[in-house]
């Protein structure tokens, strides 16, 4: 293989497994805050149940994600310098302020949360939590903000074959940043309303397999009148009970896990309609700014109106000879592009030639390219990567949705189905909305190819801005050394994910008594009683530091 291809196997390998975190941390945060917020205004304990133990996951989440998007950076450097050297005064603002502001903030006011349980006055550790939240919200804006000037980079002068940033200001405002953003976020919502669902229902389950919880019909006579009240009413009820000596199954426990499956369900959805408002927004940009690779992403070989909703080809060409449209909808295209109704939209063959004419039919001759020097340049991008990433992107947000209103009609009697096998499907579907971003960035970063930095099409846009891929490289990199960093990090990074799984699996399995030990009777030494009673979940036999059992 050439170094060029390891490089960005490299890349893409730890940029997707750090993106699996992100999105969790991003939507969880928000999650927690609005919890602690009610508990806070109401001092409801269900609410402080809930935001120890979501706290808890949020955190062992948080922390692998730090670890993992550490080695983002330090690939800029050792496998990509060429395209450090061209980006790096652009880059320079808005990652300096996802670092020096954003994250340290973040962080910052994260451990003041932490270890302020007990030591802050509510509404001041509370605020904490917002600035904590805030402070990742923002980091992921700036990160995005860099991302975003590969795919349409404004606010830049070209001197001396590099791009300087003329215009901090158009770079922070830039239209593809702004709409990446918010469609990264509700994508993050909904990832942390799927976990929400998921989690709570298997403790729900659980509850009723254990006998705790019991559901009895609901006679005629109480059900409510009207239609659409008989509908949506539940012909069972539940009865919630207790177990004696077990830590934190009471009734109060009940309520944490229902009120937790409800607001996910509600988030998701809402998120749902955000990310379907937002990725309308992107597509009609991309139209605009990088129409090949949503022409790839439509299999739209010719100029024309009809939206593709199944089309066949060799997954391993980019020949539009070979793709067969079976499904398609007239003039839908044009209307998801520029929202009239039979637009004809650019198809691959007519912009290949445009491309080709623009920007050359090969590599420049020139020993940054290396190897690749004198090569055709091929700027339509895998096609079934592009078509099916983007239709897997929108298929498992659909299903993250309706999932979500399925979850809200099976529990509106006040606990879930005793079916194991409906519990083991809410838990399966944790992992749509994680799939679905990671198809959605998959999606934006091949469809960018062949470049690093892909030209800005628009007539006021600065000429001579964009970068091959192929020159991006670090060319004093082999390809043995570039394999071996491939193999190292991709086996750090297993053991790392066994290590997030391990962790949590652990503390969902223990629950609420995993986050909050003091719901557990207190251990005493040498009273010759038994141990096991005085156990909490983590194995913890020291109940009287609540802030450090919560923080590790």
């Amino acid at each position: 293989m050439e170094v060029l291809d390891i490089a960005r196997w490299q890349f893409g390998i730890t940029t997707v497994y750090h993106f699996m975190l992100v999105p969790l941390t991003l939507g969880l945060g928000m999650t927690i805050a609005i919890m602690q917020s009610i508990w806070v205004r109401t001092g409801d304990e269900k609410f402080l149940r809930m935001v120890k133990f979501w706290g808890k996951l949020y955190l062992i989440n948080f922390i692998l994600g730090v670890a993992t998007g550490l080695v983002q950076e330090f690939q800029f450097g050792m496998a990509w310098s060429e395209y450090s050297r061209f980006v790096g005064d652009v880059f320079g603002a808005p990652l300096a302020l996802e670092g020096l502001l954003a994250f340290f903030a973040e962080s910052t006011f994260l451990g003041i949360w932490i270890f302020g349980w007990g030591r802050l006055r509510k509404s001041l550790h509370l605020a904490a939590l917002w600035c904590a939240v805030v402070g990742s919200w923002a980091s992921a804006y700036f990160i995005i903000v860099a991302n975003s000037w590969m795919q349409h980079p404004v606010g830049v002068e070209l001197v001396d074959g590099r791009p300087v940033m003329t215009d901090i200001w158009a770079v922070l405002t830039n239209s593809t940043a702004l709409a990446a953003v918010t469609h990264t976020l509700f994508g993050a919502l909904i990832v942390a309303g799927m976990f929400l669902i998921g989690i709570s229902w298997y403790h729900l389950w659980q509850r009723r397999r254990d006998g705790i919880d019991t559901v009895v019909p609901v006679p005629p006579g109480e059900r409510r009148a009207g239609l659409i009240r008989r509908l949506t009413d539940a012909s069972t009820r539940v009865i919630v009970g207790e177990a004696p000596g077990v830590p934190g199954r009471d009734r109060a426990d009940h309520g944490v896990w229902l009120w937790s499956l409800r607001f996910g369900a509600v988030m998701a959805i809402v998120a749902f309609a955000g990310t379907g408002l937002t990725g309308d927004w992107q597509a009609k940009l991309m139209y605009e700014q990088q129409p090949m690779k949503m022409a790839s992403a439509e299999a739209a070989c010719h100029t024309g109106s009809s939206f593709s909703i199944l089309s066949l080809g060799d997954p391993g060409s980019t020949d539009c000879s070979d793709v067969v449209t079976l499904i398609e909808i007239p003039g839908a295209l044009g209307f998801l592009a520029t929202g009239e109704w039979g637009a004809d939209m650019p198809g691959i063959s007519d912009l290949e030639p445009q491309y080709q004419n623009q920007y050359g039919e090969t590599i420049p001759d020139d020993e940054l390219y290396g190897s690749f020097a004198g090569s055709e340049v091929q700027y339509v991008p895998p096609m079934w990567v592009t078509y099916w990433g983007f239709r897997l992107m929108i298929g498992l947000g659909g299903i993250t949705a309706f999932g979500a209103l399925v979850a809200l009609w099976l529990t509106r009697g006040g606990t879930v189905p005793r079916s194991p096998w409906i519990m083991r499907l809410a838990i399966l579907g944790i992992l749509a909305p994680f799939a679905g971003n990671i198809a959605g960035w998959i999606f934006t970063e091949i469809g960018r190819q062949p470049f690093v930095v892909a030209p800005n099409p628009d007539p006021s846009g600065i000429d001579g801005v964009f970068m091959f891929t192929a020159a991006a490289v670090s060319p004093g990199v082999t390809a043995g050394e570039m394999l071996f960093s491939v193999i190292t990090l991709t086996a750090v990074y297993a053991v790392l994910m066994v290590v997030e799984l391990f962790l949590l699996v652990k503390y969902v399995r223990g629950g609420v008594a995993s986050a909050m030990p003091e719901l557990a009777p207190a251990h005493r030494d040498g009273d010759g009683g038994d141990d096991d009673a005085s156990d909490d979940v983590d194995g913890d036999r020291d109940r009287r530091d609540d802030v450090l059992a919560f923080a590790y």
